[in-house]
């Protein structure tokens, strides 16, 4: 893409050395497998316990995860765009969830945002696959948002009074919203502005989630303030509780390099009070996020300064440097959801720059006087009243229409704007936000020949709700039957869910491919109830009746370990690919079956010669567990130090 400039926007490319995403994961996500909210401990009011228990789902159905991808990267070309002025320069990537991947301040030579040139993907967000650095818009659940690695749609927006506007958009599919993000930087201004919409078209409340969250680079003398004095910690092994960040645990947690192992403060800031944080340097530079009074929650992240932490800020970003996170979020802590009514359109303004702290001030022991020094600093990077004075303008400029289009996002807009249309439901105005026919790929085309009354065949994406569950009850077809019992399963309906699929396996007309897909949901849904000999059974089937699915063969092989039969592991483990991205995963889950099947010395030898894992989920201590079950005698190499505590 040539480079093209629009007024202090352009188009250009960004050049990241970075791994291909790879395919998407065939297997739909129907077990209940999302971390529930931690339990609320000590002094956390009523309010945010009901609104952490309120809004939590299974899964993330009907996305399917991310988890192709390697650790192999390459130089890649991405689309950008960049808004720049005498003071800010800032790139975006659209086609990488819309991030906002650098904020450089002129005045200080300084980038504001971790950022790096290589950024590895790995298993941190709802669907798997996700990166870090730069800010990201997150929506739907607790988690990096399913969007994390997509395109979404892109367009520059010229508005009457004169503003060039990046605009990008997309339909969330676990929460159906469309939710638009309008970035502009305005000539001479000292900070670039984001103003998010959220609209609900549904005839009933969603529960609804967002946070954008900012990676900053962590050096040892960075401190974040916030108008706070206590905060909602957690540590991720213990209840959320009432802290106080600045005397937390014996140290002082908002110095990042303080804290010895991963943790999040969720500061607790009065009503009265602006919503700001700000993150300062040794010379008091750093990124400052502010907000109009929606975004309400304000957060510190720590990766923490054990070995799992270190080990998990190189695996995310080798060579770059350690980064902590501070975010802004619709609720007070990222364990709630909120109660969005029908209907309904929510609407705020986030502003991020360099705050320019006194570092004298900042890095004080006295926390009062720091608060209220980074509060006056801010308030003369950006008033209060002026922020808040724009929100009325970007509610006016979220309709102005696209003067350009730049990327296509995903065509399920234009599938969910056909299904309510076909049932007289609402939708969104898409004049600023058009679904465009471009958009419709594979994924999508064969569930809408089914809303035109046409044979339902070779949908390899799946989709949710309760009208598709009545166009679906109208087909015979062994796929519709497929996807109809796997409708009911994502929801938890487990016993329609076993009897549509028995109906699949018994049908002589069912391809081996759905036949293989409806003997792993009834071996899931077996497994759920208790009954693990059969429903490793049918898992066993399942393979045999596809045997070129290696998702369905890893899985079989992971769940076989987990539900006491490693013979079984091992036996499917000698039929496994030899190549591929999943081959570091299949050779730790052979050390992982020989251990347990009394063969400890074999599975110590696969360990020392080692076991890369491309997709090893945050936080997760497999590898690290097994080495001090068969080498206890030995120390856990840094490279299999992940654990977060």
């Amino acid at each position: 893409m040539a480079d093209t400039a629009t007024s202090n926007l352009t188009v250009t490319t960004i050049s990241l050395t970075m791994a291909e995403l790879g395919s998407l994961n065939p297997l739909p996500v129907v077990a209940a497998e999302l971390d529930q909210p931690y339990t609320v401990g000590e002094g956390v009011p009523e309010e945010l316990q009901a609104s952490a228990r309120y809004g939590v789902v299974p899964n993330v159905y009907p996305y399917l995860m991310q988890d192709g991808y390697s650790r192999e990267a390459a130089p890649r070309e991405f689309p950008a765009v960049v808004l720049e002025n005498n003071k800010l320069r800032v790139t975006v990537i659209p086609s990488l969830g819309g991030r906002l991947w650098e904020l450089f301040d002129k005045a200080t030579g300084k980038q504001l945002l971790h950022t790096h040139d290589a950024p590895q993907l790995a298993n941190i967000a709802l669907r798997k696959a996700w990166f870090a650095g730069g800010l990201e818009w997150n929506i739907g659940t607790r988690g990096h948002s399913p969007t994390s690695c997509d395109p979404l749609h892109t367009a520059i927006v010229h508005t009457p009074d004169g503003k060039h506007i990046l605009r990008m958009w997309e339909f969330e599919r676990l929460r159906e919203v469309v939710f638009q993000v309008d970035v502009w930087l305005p000539e001479d201004s000292p900070v670039v502005f984001a103003a998010v919409r959220i609209r609900n078209p549904n005839d009933h409340d969603v529960p609804m989630y967002w946070w954008s969250n900012a990676a900053i680079p962590e050096t040892e003398r960075t401190r974040v303030i916030a108008p706070a004095e206590e905060a909602f910690g957690s540590d991720y092994t213990t209840d959320i509780t009432r802290v106080r960040p600045t005397s937390h645990e014996g140290y002082d947690g908002t110095w990042p390099v303080n804290s010895p192992h991963a943790a999040d403060f969720f500061f607790d800031i009065d009503p009265s009070e602006r919503r700001w944080v700000v993150a300062a340097d040794d010379d008091g530079d750093g990124l400052a996020m502010l907000s109009t009074g929606l975004l309400r929650g304000k957060k510190l992240f720590v990766w923490g300064q054990g070995q799992g932490g270190k080990r998990w800020q190189e695996w995310l970003s080798p060579g770059a440097g350690p980064y902590a996170e501070i975010q802004a979020g619709l609720a007070q802590t990222q364990f709630e959801h909120l109660v969005m009514p029908a209907g309904a359109e929510w609407a705020w303004v986030e502003a991020y720059g360099n705050g320019h702290l006194d570092p004298d001030a900042s890095h004080g022991t006295d926390w009062d006087a720091a608060v209220a020094h980074a509060g006056e600093r801010l308030e003369q990077l950006l008033p209060h009243d002026e922020l808040e004075s724009m929100l009325s303008a970007a509610i006016t400029d979220a309709d102005v229409p696209p003067s350009k289009m730049l990327v296509d996002g995903s065509g399920w807009g234009v599938l969910e704007r056909a299904r309510r249309q076909k049932n007289g439901k609402a939708w969104v105005d898409e004049s600023g936000t058009p679904f465009v026919d471009e958009s419709v790929t594979a994924e999508q085309e064969p569930w809408l020949a089914l809303l035109q009354g046409k044979a339902f065949d070779g949908a390899s994406s799946f989709v949710a709700g309760v009208d598709w569950e009545d166009v679906l009850a109208g087909q015979e077809s062994p796929e519709a039957h497929f996807h109809l019992a796997t409708m009911k399963h994502a929801r938890q309906d487990l016993e329609g869910a076993k009897s549509g699929y028995r109906h699949v396996v018994a049908d002589p007309e069912a391809t081996p491919g759905i036949k293989a897909l409806a003997h792993r949901g009834l071996g899931l849904a077996l497994l759920a109830a208790g009954r693990d000999a059969d429903g490793l059974a049918e898992l066993r089937n399942g393979v045999e009746a596809d045997p070129a699915n290696a998702a369905l063969l890893m899985e079989a092989i992971t769940l076989s370990i987990r539900h006491g039969d490693p013979a079984m592991a091992l036996e499917l483990n000698g039929a496994a690919p030899k190549a591929g991205t999943g081959v570091g995963r299949l050779t730790f889950l052979k050390a992982l079956a020989l251990a347990r099947t009394g063969n400890p010395a074999a599975a110590a030898a696969i360990l020392r010669e080692g076991v890369e894992i491309p997709d090893l989920r945050e936080g997760e201590d497999a590898i690290s567990a097994l080495w001090q079950e068969v080498c206890p005698d030995e120390p856990v190499p840094f490279g299999y130090q992940f654990g977060m505590h």
